[in-house]
């Protein structure tokens, strides 16, 4: 079974479990998972028709089936994948037919080396199919365990994209000229259809953010933006190009004839019984019309502010601020750092019936019961600072404004926040302390700042180390003096990624936040009128602020994320 590092971790990776002697059904009653009545029905029903036993008591609702695969790792000292959350490469899955992969409940996920591929199993003990698969690799293979359930799910995943991309050139193929009437041809075919439908649903399935299709000279590259990098899906041949172009384009309700000047659109879908959205922009290039699509996820269950995964006090610092009954709280940093959700979190607190809670916002990301929010639509000329100036005839007591991007956004927010109401608001800006110039020189007056700003949060992305396989390290002399410690201890430990079936090999699986909360108080009010950035920053940290570099630490030093990620996402040295 695949274990999370130790407290005191060995700096050597850890080595597969060796085989238990123990039979499924003995470790089965080991862990408690079946009594023993259970576990003789299920071995009669297992003599009777010939049946696996974890399928029986997997069958039975008794054991999960992950749980199994699970323990059949353990049995036969492989390795457990949860193909639930590993990235399948496209080429190890493209080595096997789909009807081997069916018939042997095998599925190739991942080169290790140029000639040995990790293949996921559900039955390890079938030694035939494991000779078969060999022979129809020519490949040297290495066995993964997969729970059943999951691996069925994945060969679906796995074939359904390039059955599509098959399906479509095989039209094509047979009536060369339907590419040419795109409103009525290859666009609206059922081919082009679902080939997009399909690398749309991978796509979400991956948690991806943002979907690209990007033409080249020979083909058109689908790579997805997972945790923050861009991994590549498939490729698509050039004559298909325009037909999923088009589809794109009907889609997001774009003018299919204009291939010149770049568009935006919007398209919404359901996906598993919840609602998607997904913001288009089209962009004439070299080899054609670059489409990115960026997931817009409406899930029913948000992040509560205790979720967010800040430490206590900055925690604390930022449900003080939003305790007051006006002022403005802006969240600050890159695109894609996650600011709405700590905005929604904040909201969430505060939506009650006592409050009436409007948001304005391009596009809107949680439709959420309670509050009611409005969406930016500039053809109609309902842009921030308009809508914002009849939201406050609107008689809110909280108000969300999606971002201050101009002069006159932000000088009405800051009025706002002014007058009597709690103003939640988002800025690009690098850390907290800079938020204040940047709204400076976009005209507002320091003194209205000053008095009106209750609290700053910068944020960062980073990616989260794989618990399982995580590698332990000693800290070098440097890194030492960047985390600020003087020399090594029993429990010094950093760790950097290694790479295992699980995070396909990259080392992460998820992401995490750092924050850096700056509440305005005391002399900082004095110091945003008349100081520079420097010196807020300064009086910050004395006031107790963590920085984003600070976090940084806690997350490398607790072997959450390595300091290669830190550094990558804070853009500093951490000295």
């Amino acid at each position: 079974m695949v274990q999370e590092a130790a407290n005191l971790p060995s700096p050597l990776p850890r080595p597969l479990a060796q085989p238990s002697r123990l039979p499924l059904g003995s470790l089965l009653l080991r862990d408690g998972l079946l009594t023993a009545e259970q576990l003789e029905r299920a071995l009669t029903e297992k003599d009777a028709t010939g049946h696996r036993l974890g399928e029986i008591v997997v069958a039975h609702g008794w054991v999960a089936a992950a749980t199994v695969a699970n323990l059949l790792a353990e049995q036969h000292g492989l390795e457990f994948v949860d193909l639930a959350k590993v990235d399948v490469e496209p080429g190890a899955a493209g080595l096997l037919p789909e009807k081997y992969a069916r018939r042997y409940e095998a599925l190739p996920i991942r080169f290790v080396a140029d000639d040995i591929v990790i293949v996921a199993v559900a039955d390890p003990t079938n030694v035939v199919a494991s000779d078969d698969l060999r022979i129809a690799l020519g490949l040297n293979v290495r066995l993964a365990v997969a729970a059943g359930p999951d691996l069925a799910t994945a060969i679906d995943r796995s074939y359904r994209t390039s059955l599509d991309i098959e399906t479509a050139e095989e039209e094509l193929d047979e009536d060369p000229s339907a590419l040419e009437d795109i409103r009525g041809g290859a666009a609206t075919s059922a081919p082009a259809i679902n080939l997009v439908n399909s690398l749309i649903s991978r796509a979400i399935d991956e948690q991806a953010s943002d979907l690209h299709f990007e033409p080249q000279a020979k083909q058109m590259v689908v790579r997805a933006r997972i945790d923050g990098v861009m991994r590549r899906l498939t490729t698509i041949s050039k004559a298909l190009q325009p037909a999923v172009t088009s589809r794109l384009k009907i889609m997001g309700e774009l003018d299919i004839a204009e291939r010149r000047a770049p568009q935006d659109g919007r398209i919404s879908i359901g996906y598993g019984g919840r609602p998607m959205d997904l913001r288009v922009a089209v962009l004439p290039t070299t080899y054609g019309e670059q489409i990115v699509l960026r997931i817009m996820n409406r899930p029913g269950g948000r992040l509560g502010l205790e979720e967010l995964g800040m430490r206590g006090d900055a925690e604390e610092r930022l449900a003080r601020a939003i305790r007051q009954p006006y002022g403005a709280v802006l969240a600050v940093g890159p695109t894609g750092s996650g600011k709405t959700t700590t905005l929604y979190a904040a909201l969430d607190v505060l939506n009650d019936e006592d409050r009436v809670l409007m948001t304005i916002e391009d596009p809107v990301e949680y439709q959420t019961p309670g509050i009611n929010q409005v969406e930016v639509n500039f053809k109609s000329g309902l842009t921030f600072a308009r809508g914002l100036r009849t939201i406050l005839r609107s008689d809110p007591d909280v108000l969300l404004v999606g971002e201050i991007r101009d002069e006159e956004t932000a000088r009405i927010a800051i009025q706002a926040a002014m007058t009597g109401h709690l103003v939640l608001t988002t800025l690009h800006t690098h850390n907290a302390a800079s938020s204040i110039a940047r709204l400076v020189d976009m005209g507002v007056e320091p003194s209205l700042l000053a008095t009106s700003i209750n609290c700053i949060v910068a944020q960062r992305l980073a990616r989260r180390l794989c618990a399982a396989c995580r590698e332990p390290y000693w800290p070098t002399e440097q890194e030492l003096a960047e985390l600020g410690l003087e020399g090594p201890s029993d429990d010094t430990w950093l760790y950097r990624p290694a790479g295992c079936v699980q995070c396909s090999g990259t080392g992460f699986a998820g992401r995490v936040a750092l924050y850096e909360v700056m509440t305005v108080h005391g002399r900082l009010r004095r110091l945003i009128e008349s100081g520079s950035t420097d010196e807020i920053f300064a009086e910050a940290v004395a006031q107790g602020m963590t920085t984003l570099r600070q976090d940084g630490i806690r997350l490398a030093l607790e072997g959450i994320s390595s300091l290669d990620e830190v550094r990558r996402v804070t853009g500093d040295r951490l000295a």
